[in-house]
């Protein structure tokens, strides 16, 4: 499979999204239904009108359907801010792929990418566990990627705040 061309966002929030969909992958499925929700919400985030969200979700369906080992995109995240939200929604997707209300909230599969996912974040066992813990409480089961993308477009809100106030000083 030939590499798609850069989607039209910045390398940051790439490597953001990239995480998110590592760890959509780590129990070896992502689901049609579960992609198109994902790519319409950020497409929401990151475009204005119909014809741009359709263009970028595109070209995240083509960077979605890879399965990047999170070994190569983890050291892509700098800054320990980035690296609690990585760590935020990387456990709110694992909570989310529950298909039956009789399956474990989280299989062995995706708790163990989520420990690897903690491990090389390198954030402190405190940090995530606290994360977790305020994720759970804010969470609702079944409107996760809702959750995610707000959580995503309150953070890109705040890092675009503070981009301005530097460029302006």
């Amino acid at each position: 499979m030939a590499i798609p061309p850069p989607p039209s966002i910045s390398p940051k929030e790439m490597n953001l999204l990239r995480a998110v969909c590592s760890m959509a992958w780590s129990d070896g499925e992502l689901s049609s239904e579960e992609l198109e929700l994902m790519l319409s919400e950020f497409s929401n985030l990151f475009a204005e009108d119909e014809e741009e969200k359709q263009h970028l979700r595109d070209e995240l369906r083509d960077y979605a359907s890879q399965n990047i080992p999170l070994e190569e995109l983890i050291p892509k995240v700098e800054g320990d801010e980035d690296r609690e939200l990585v760590l935020k929604l990387g456990y709110m997707v694992i909570r989310a792929s529950r298909r039956h209300p009789d399956e474990l909230l989280i299989n062995p599969d995706e708790r163990a990418a989520y420990r690897k996912l903690v491990d090389l974040l390198g954030l402190p066992e405190e940090t995530a566990a606290k994360i977790e813990r305020l994720t759970d409480e804010e969470t609702n089961q079944d409107d996760v990627v809702h959750s995610l993308t707000a959580e995503l477009g309150r953070f890109l809100t705040a890092r675009q705040t503070i981009d301005r106030k530097k460029r302006s000083e």
